[in-house]
């Protein structure tokens, strides 16, 4: 019989069991480009988890346990393996829904339903990932069932079932075998089942070690410089957790309470709890209006003049052009929530990495641009913050990399107004959509006239190997040039401007008319200037050229055909 107390420890010890693996989880990874990818991000989304499941008491069920680490979860989900393992513990808190203990048997169910509700999420389900390894555990486990009820010996054998299928996806997928490694994402989540094994099955807890850190925050906007205001009223950083008396409440009327009372108000809920943020001064007004909701968990309050005087005292104090901001989030982005303005119809969000991408949307009428990209997944909540700060009736979102489309994605069921998710899985696709967009037409007519626009534009990319690999019948050797045409390995080198020129002349086709460079932060202007002379000189007749520095990180050059 497992217990409450039991499924929030293991999930914990499976959550540092991840955060302590997970650079050897990433090295899986059979793409060399240098990013966090799997192990990072699957162990971010269970982090979140294990933040939220820490303040439960040990009286908790196994139902409480599952749904808190479930929500926390989802909301912490970053890139897909997240998104996934996020949908797996959904599944299994919905097995394990109104349950105080569960038996072998609503383990076994509790899996297969995570199973079904993270194949439903995936539309061209791939086998020999992540998938494979959980579907093959929960299949096998019925066949435990016949002849054993024991939840430890249950437990156990489910570890060596996902151990077998981990093993087993070279021969499923060619890539893997070639390159002479496991999926990631599979092994990743054997590291955490094995993880709740050590609580489950030995009664012990895996110590975390080697935390991953946050994605790099962006740089706060630019304001005007001046000392922090004593005078101000809202000095109080107030967040907290309610656990919904009524799960179908309306949050609205708290919200809008909230708002009166204070600023930076940030509300987002499901099913089960509602999660705030303001600045008041008055918290114990808040708390007081909040506790008729339900009742509070996680509860922070901090006065942010003091803040701001130990960071004085700490030698921090704040440039001329910096001035203290006490922003919300992790992300270090101030996604402060607006309500739905009637009069707007629509609104933007986008996903990007570097200042001058950040302004290319921002040009082109974004309205929040999250931090984020081939390093920094951002997580749902991150997005859905966003979403929240753009008053319009339709939002629509540009993910803008593949391993980021899934995230967005969630917030469609967690948003307070309506959500559009294009696929844009690279800058230019982002930059091309937002450039088709007719502020005229309807929500049906820009979604299917921004899509074309992505499928009309050729991406290129130029990036560097992180290690040695043999991928898609190359021979690539760390330090090398990577050139990719629409998210495909093209060839490698190691000269910068003849990968460029290469790259250029394989993306114009017949009908190109415009050539766009977006120049990364690691090249120096100087050499920048070289290569797009040397570029010129190459073009067709009748396509044009044009220079933006982006400042993209990991990424030398992004280039757009049109």
């Amino acid at each position: 019989m497992i217990t409450g107390k039991m499924l929030r420890d293991s999930i914990i010890s499976a959550s540092n069991n991840i955060q302590n693996q997970r650079l050897a989880v990433d090295e899986l990874n059979v793409f060399p480009v240098p990013d966090g990818d799997t192990g990072t991000n699957m162990s971010m989304t269970i982090s979140a988890g294990a933040k939220e499941l820490s303040m439960l008491p040990d009286t908790c069920t196994v139902a409480q346990a599952s749904k808190t680490a479930a929500s926390a979860l989802l909301r912490g989900a970053r890139g897909n393996s997240g998104v996934i393992l996020s949908l797996i513990f959904r599944g299994f808190s919905k097995g394990l829904k109104e349950h105080e203990t569960a038996t072998a048997a609503d383990i076994v169910n509790a899996l297969h339903e995570g199973v079904s509700a993270a194949y439903k999420a995936v539309m061209k389900p791939t086998e020999g990932t992540i998938l494979t390894v959980a579907r093959v555990s929960a299949e096998k486990a019925d066949d435990f069932l016949l002849e054993n009820d024991d939840t430890t010996a249950l437990w156990n054998f489910v570890c060596q079932c996902a151990k077998e299928a981990v093993a087993n996806t070279p021969e499923q997928l060619p890539v893997l075998k070639k390159a002479g490694v496991v999926d990631a994402g599979g092994q990743g989540l054997l590291v955490i089942f094995e993880g709740m094994r050590s609580v489950i099955c030995d009664g012990v807890m895996v110590e975390g070690e080697n935390a991953p850190s946050a994605a790099p925050a962006a740089a706060a906007p630019k304001q005007v410089a001046g000392e922090f205001d004593m005078s101000m009223t809202e000095l109080y950083c107030t967040e907290f957790i309610i656990n919904k008396k009524d799960p179908g409440a309306d949050s609205l009327k708290l919200r809008a309470f909230l708002e009166a009372m204070g600023n930076s108000v940030v509300v987002v809920d499901d099913e089960d709890i509602i999660k705030v943020h303001v600045h008041t001064g008055n918290p114990g007004g808040a708390l007081t209006e909040a506790v008729k909701w339900g009742y509070l968990t996680n509860l922070k309050i901090e006065n942010m003049l003091e803040q701001y005087k130990a960071r004085l005292a700490a030698g921090q104090e704040p440039s001329e052009d910096t001035p203290p901001s006490f922003e919300s989030g992790e992300s270090g982005e101030d996604f402060s929530y607006k309500p739905v303005d009637p009069d707007i119809p629509y609104g933007f969000v986008a996903v990007a990495a570097g200042s001058g991408v950040k302004s290319l949307f921002v040009d082109l009428g974004v309205n929040a641009v999250v931090s984020g990209g081939q390093t920094m997944n951002p997580s749902t909540e991150d997005i859905l913050k966003a979403i929240h700060s753009v008053p319009a009736k339709t939002v629509f979102v540009l993910p803008n990399n593949k391993n980021i489309i899934m995230s967005a994605e969630q917030t469609l069921s967690l948003a307070d107004r309506r959500v559009v998710v294009l696929q844009t899985r690279t800058i230019p696709q982002g930059l091309s959509a937002m450039l088709s967009f007719d502020p005229d037409a309807s929500v049906k007519d820009n979604s299917v006239n921004m899509t074309k626009a992505i499928d009309h534009v050729g991406t290129g990319q130029i990036t560097y190997a992180a290690r040695n690999s043999d991928y898609d019948g190359h021979k690539i050797k760390e330090g090398q040039m990577l050139a990719m045409v629409n998210g495909k390995l093209s060839f490698t080198d190691t000269d910068l401007q003849k990968t460029v020129v290469k790259l250029v002349r394989q993306l114009i086709k017949k009908d190109t008319t415009f050539v766009t460079l977006i120049t990364g932060l690691d090249v120096p202007t100087a050499e920048s200037e070289v290569i797009e002379d040397a570029v010129r000189a190459k073009l067709p007749e009748g396509v044009e050229m044009a220079v933006v520095y982006g400042g993209q990180p990991v990424y030398y050059y992004i280039i757009s055909a049109e």
